[in-house]
């Protein structure tokens, strides 16, 4: 066990009694969303009490369809499409007796690969063949819940970047870190920084900040932080450049595995952040999604507030 999990929650789940209300996102990821729905039909039809599908056109109308979902008692609720369908679906679910699934279909899948899921819709299935329920931590800022991370500064840009480089040339990993190449390239401003943790405020200019709550895709870049997250709380990386070619430099180490980690960023562990922006109105990434939110940020771990379908032989992986 990691301190990412609760050390009690893991019972068996009973999959023949449960009412069934999967959220695909017909718009997310690299597969269609009704083929995806088309493969979880025939994986769970006949094997649970009830079974039925919203499909949503929109990223913003996946929150509501889940809202609704758990609101008349469906006990699970899977969520297919990308981790930004994954999160929304999280936060109707985190805190309720309901349980969620995550099935996935995005470029990168990160949350469905730390618990043990996969990353193709095909291994995700397998949960429902011997499926247990583990209760997991979630990242909330100002009320929002989050899976992986929430960014600041260069990252929403990189974002922008990546769905314009989708469109031309189709989703890769490849396209994903030239799109973080050209955003940097053409940054424009550092970010101002106040950050209040740990009983202590300091300020930074940076070009790039953000709070991660995935052990694993610390683990995957080689940086810091991942025993922060593994002990319950989170990671906020602040990148120690302020323009644009100290920051390409840094994001290619990140990209080959050679991360200068003190030399690149600051490191900061804590249960609870409150980040002031200057400007206030700033543009937030949080699990591939982009939102303009205002100033301050308050952010904290949620322990256990959200329960997961996992494969029984997935054990105490780091989940989040």
């Amino acid at each position: 066990m990691n301190g990412q999990d609760e050390p009690a929650a893991s019972p068996d789940f009973d999959l023949a009694r449960a009412r069934v209300c999967a959220i695909v996102n017909m718009g997310s990821g690299r597969e269609a969303g009704d083929d995806i729905a088309g493969k979880l039909r025939a994986a769970l039809q006949g094997r649970v009490a009830e079974l039925r599908f919203r499909g949503t056109g929109k990223g913003a109308d996946v929150p509501a369809g889940a809202r609704e979902a758990v609101g008349v008692g469906f006990a699970l609720t899977p969520a297919a499409g990308a981790e930004g369908t994954q999160a929304a679906v999280a936060g109707a679910v985190a805190g309720t007796p309901a349980a969620m699934a995550v099935i996935p279909g995005g470029t990168f899948n990160y949350f469905a690969r730390d618990l043990g899921s996969g990353e193709t819709v095909e291994a995700a299935l397998a949960i429902f063949d011997a499926p247990r329920i583990r209760r997991v931590h979630v990242g909330e800022m100002n009320g929002m819940i989050f899976l992986n991370n929430v960014s600041f500064g260069a990252y929403p840009e990189i974002l922008r970047r990546r769905e314009s480089i989708y469109r031309r040339w189709g989703r890769s990993r490849l396209a994903a870190y030239w799109s973080a190449v050209a955003a940097l390239w053409t940054l424009r401003r550092p970010l101002h920084l106040t950050v209040r943790a740990n009983g202590e405020e300091r300020r930074f200019t940076t070009a790039l900040a953000f709070v991660a709550k995935s052990a694993y895709q610390l683990d995957t870049f080689g940086l810091e932080g991942a025993d922060c997250v593994r002990q319950g709380q989170m990671a906020l990386l602040l990148a120690r450049a302020k323009r644009p070619g100290p920051l390409v430099r840094s994001a290619l180490r990140l990209a080959l595995g050679k991360t200068a980690r003190y030399a690149d960023f600051d490191l900061i562990c804590a249960d609870e952040f409150e980040l002031e922006t200057v400007p206030r109105h700033e543009y937030v990434a949080h699990d591939g999604e982009k939102t303009w939110m205002d100033s301050p940020f308050r952010i904290r771990v949620r322990r256990g507030a959200l329960k997961v379908l996992v494969p029984a032989d997935s054990g105490g992986r780091d989940a989040g």
